[in-house]
């Protein structure tokens, strides 16, 4: 009778612990897709905001840097504030301020109220990433298998809710301030009844020190990070326009090559866990920047409108794992508290999705779209080459 007695205990402890986990899980995707819907509700309300203000190209262009500079200048608080309050504490501060900043973007009157805000706006999403993707981390370790690119997935799942609804706010005539304010009600509520399941410590060493060098590791995976995200800015900034310039396609269409990219990037992070799994994550990122390559070159190769979405596609399945993947090993870092390992990674590879769009404009304007989309393609093969060069776990 003891023996079961012990077993019986035994087996109960096992579903508290995987019930436990299962609800970690939940509640970092549930912040994962808050905090896509935060910034997608505002990417489908920028050509509103544009008009209301009477802001021209140049006006807006200018005014809409204040969010990577927010963003930017972000990265190292974030680092340091999630590894001194530990990220479940930052989550809650960042999806509080986050869609709160949202609505007083929808209340802007003047240019400088929206820099001021957008700033703010940036500097609030990126304690968002950094801190939810430490949670991501923690919760990867209790499962002890790849679960990472699930929770990007979810990001971009809520990306197509945002604009989802963005789309029926226009279409129903409703002013962006209302419609932010809906948003942010619906986040605000969500916050509530899921922070407390989110994990109450993270992973890492509390030895490890708050403010360390990043080491050789860290370096390589910041610059696998800057590769991939040198083609998913291209994708996001010009992919419009090489199917309006080179493909030639009808106005209708033009947006086309950017779904076939967004379809396949948010589809591949759902699968991306399990062929990682299977392939380990060298080989899954070597496929990765090699089926970007491929997926540039055809469609430069190929400028007609059936190779050129074939293209795109294959961009978006490469992209898809491997900022996933990269943030995952940088939680792992033997030398750094996880926050400031993902801090670091990510402020490499945000240069890239800030360094790629220009990098096209100055290519295509010297030579051509079709050259311009080729040099990128290299930097997929760079993600590729760099992988080949890692240790992995």
């Amino acid at each position: 009778m003891m023996v079961f007695h012990e077993f019986g205990c035994i087996f109960a402890g096992m579903i508290t612990a995987t019930s436990s986990r299962r609800s970690h899980r939940w509640a970092v995707a549930v912040f994962f897709f808050l905090a896509g819907l935060c910034f997608a509700s505002w990417a489908s309300r920028i050509p509103d905001i544009k008009q209301k203000l009477e802001l021209n190209d140049a006006g807006l262009g200018a005014v809409l840097v204040a969010l990577p500079v927010g963003l930017m200048t972000s990265l190292p608080i974030a680092g340091w504030l999630v590894s001194r309050w530990g990220s479940k504490k930052v989550v809650i501060l960042a999806a509080t301020g986050y869609p709160l900043t949202l609505v007083f973007l929808g209340a802007v009157q003047h240019s400088w109220q929206l820099a001021a805000v957008l700033f703010v706006f940036g500097l609030f999403g990126n304690l968002f990433n950094i801190s939810v993707n430490t949670q991501a981390v923690g919760v990867e370790a209790l499962y002890k298998r790849p679960i990472m690119a699930s929770f990007h997935g979810t990001w971009s799942l809520a990306g197509f809710s945002g604009a989802a609804i963005g789309t029926l706010a226009v279409s129903g005539s409703l002013a962006p301030l209302y419609h932010f304010a809906l948003i942010c009600s619906a986040v605000i509520l969500a916050l509530l009844v899921t922070r407390t399941y989110l994990l109450p410590t993270d992973a890492g060493k509390s030895s490890q020190p708050i403010f360390a060098k990043p080491d050789a590791a860290i370096l390589k995976l910041g610059l696998i990070a800057f590769g991939s995200m040198v083609c998913e800015g291209t994708m996001f900034d010009w992919s419009g326009v090489y199917f309006q310039k080179v493909v030639m396609v009808p106005e209708q269409q033009i947006t086309l090559g950017y779904v076939a990219f967004m379809s396949t990037m948010a589809g591949g992070r759902f699968i991306g866990d399990r062929l990682t799994a299977r392939l380990g994550a060298k080989r899954m990122l070597q496929c990765s920047g090699l089926v970007i390559a491929v997926g540039l070159f055809t469609a430069v190769l190929f400028p007609t409108v059936i190779p050129a979405t074939a293209g795109f596609l294959l961009v978006g399945i490469g992209v898809s794992s491997v900022v996933p993947l990269v943030y995952s090993s940088a939680g792992k870092s033997k030398t750094m508290l996880p926050g400031v390992a993902l801090a670091a990674v990510s402020t490499i590879g945000f240069f890239g999705f800030l360094f790629g769009p220009p990098l096209i404009g100055f290519i295509a304007q010297a030579a051509s779209l079709r050259v311009s989309f080729s040099v990128i393609a290299c930097f997929g093969l760079c993600t590729a080459l760099l992988a080949s060069f890692m240790r992995w776990n």
